[in-house]
């Protein structure tokens, strides 16, 4: 089994500190990086990259942000990946996520957060450079994940397909919640599990236009709420 990286940045010949370290850390690991940059659209990026690197089923792709930090000790990391995904009816596994998305599609709603539906925790930075601990909850079994650091096996992959549907009008967002979201409804199981990860983004993104047509667009094409069953 061996464990493949997929990242968008900006500029690969000029990539920040973060980015820097994401990659050194995965090369502790043994991990292969497929780093794209200069692309038009992410969903178009990353099933191309995926076709290119022909993972065997078994394998395991992760499909992340270029501006995460990741704590956990390189061995840590890879018996949390491969515990997680030991199981063939297991989706995608991320650090965060929810067992309910109601009809904004927005997964950290925050009346839902307040019923306990959300699942797992990321740390974030403020706006003044400090950093703190999103909880969202215990980590567990959800319906759709956040798409900062998402992994699966490439036999999953495969059957949820990675190609953009043709009712989004944006090529950057909403990739993760159409990712695990078709992976639920196929009947597999998304978890969010205990990784230890630093998000340098305050999620400035969902301002853009694109977010909110794809997001529109989203909520036209399925019937919620998206849940698993109590």
């Amino acid at each position: 089994m061996k464990i493949n990286a997929i990242i968008c940045t900006r500029d690969r010949n000029n990539v920040t500190k973060t980015t820097d370290k994401l990659l050194r850390f995965f090369s502790s690991c043994g991990i292969s990086v497929v780093l794209m940059s200069n692309a038009k659209s992410l969903f178009a990026a990353y099933k191309g990259a995926f076709e290119k690197l022909a993972p065997a089923d078994e394998d395991i792709v992760i499909f992340c942000h270029d501006d995460i930090e990741i704590r956990d000790s390189s061995q840590d990391f890879i018996n949390k990946l491969k515990e997680s995904l030991v199981l063939p009816e297991t989706g995608f596994v991320g650090p965060a996520g929810t067992t309910f998305l109601g009809q904004n599609a927005v997964w950290w709603d925050q009346d839902v957060w307040s019923w306990g539906k959300h699942r797992g925790k990321v740390s974030h930075i403020n706006k003044n450079g400090a950093e703190y601990v999103t909880y969202y909850g215990n980590p567990g079994d959800v319906v759709v994940l956040d798409g900062l650091f998402l992994a699966a096996k490439a036999k999953t992959i495969r059957e949820v397909g990675l190609e953009k549907p043709k009712y989004f009008e944006g090529e950057w967002d909403f990739y993760d919640i159409h990712y695990t979201s078709t992976a639920f409804f196929k009947g597999f199981t998304n978890k969010a599990i205990s990784l230890d990860i630093l998000h340098n983004s305050r999620g400035e993104l969902v301002g853009r236009d694109s977010w909110h047509k794809n997001r529109e667009a989203f909520i036209k094409h399925n019937q919620f709420p998206i849940k698993l069953e109590d």
